[in-house]
């Protein structure tokens, strides 16, 4: 079996048996294209079926020239997946790379904006062009409901379900949840729905999208990492923002308001609640107030 086969039969199985979305594929594959780019560079003939323990330990230590451990170890895993499949599918019956040791790394804490920094941020919006009232829906809806910028830019008109004052997100593996909106957000999507979106031109493939571009097409992630990054340019914030930190601020500000951990767990749609659980180290202070608010022995 050629790597061109076995990467294309993988790609199959976690599109159609894992369900993985489309980005998440193709991370995985580019792990798998820099192992091959490996063996072409030093002209090493080993078939996926064939490959040894000795040639993958080489090409890891390769990447660790000029990759941190953080992506080291993602690479050694999405490896390790690969290779496990193929002896699912009995091509293999042992994986290179199980004894390959997964560099230490330690668990980076979530950067976060206060509810000031929040405010300034959407206050510096221009609202005198039509793009204004989209960008300030936008950033109501990051906060707001704590989406990832890939579910931001595929929300749909037809997920919207106000009246019930939800609205459906599309997450990760195209798995489905519903996020509960505010009033303030919906006003703000509401104003750009009707004063604004309604009077574009846009073609039939977008109809539905939410949030557009000045051609009335779907934004992409780099169009909403640009406008945040104009923004805290434009009010002088030091920290270095990406839509990922409104995800962050809002898990971080319903913990410290009290919220239970597995609300936020289902709101921003983690498998497991142990990802959650590191909101809970993110604000140490709160977590000191907790304890002479709550213990016994305070």
């Amino acid at each position: 079996m050629k790597w061109k086969h076995a990467v294309k039969d993988y790609k199959d199985y976690l599109r159609i048996e894992r369900g993985l979305s489309m980005n998440t594929i193709s991370n995985y594959v580019l792990d798998i294209e820099k192992l091959m780019g490996f063996l072409s560079e030093n002209n090493l003939e080993e078939s996926p079926l064939h490959i040894t323990k000795e040639t993958v330990q080489a090409f890891i230590y390769d990447v660790a020239k000029t990759l941190n451990p953080r992506s080291q170890a993602r690479i050694i895993s999405g490896l390790k997946g690969f290779f496990n499949y193929l002896i699912f599918e009995d091509y293999r019956k042992d994986n290179p790379i199980e004894l390959i040791e997964t560099p230490k790394i330690g668990r980076k804490l979530p950067d976060t904006l206060s509810t000031e920094e929040i405010n300034q941020l959407i206050d510096a919006i221009d609202l005198s062009h039509p793009q204004g009232e989209r960008n300030r829906a936008i950033l109501e809806t990051l906060y707001g409901c704590g989406l990832r910028v890939s579910e931001l830019i595929e929300l749909r008109l037809s997920d919207l379900f106000f009246e019930e004052d939800f609205i459906k997100v599309t997450g990760k593996g195209d798995k489905q949840r519903f996020v509960p909106i505010s009033e303030v957000n919906k006003k703000y999507i509401n104003i750009y729905r009707y004063e604004v979106r309604v009077h574009q031109h846009i073609p039939k493939e977008f109809s539905d999208y939410l949030f557009l571009n000045r051609r009335g097409k779907k934004l992409t992630r780099a169009m909403i990492f640009t406008i945040i990054k104009s923004l805290a340019e434009r009010v002088g914030l030091q920290k270095n923002i990406s839509p990922h930190t409104f995800r962050h601020s809002f898990a971080t500000h319903l913990l410290e308001n009290g919220a239970d951990l597995r609300a936020i767990q289902q709101m921003l749609g983690h498998e497991s609640i142990t990802t959650t659980e590191v909101y809970m180290h993110v604000n140490r202070q709160h977590l000191t107030e907790v304890l002479h608010q709550f213990h016994p022995r305070k």
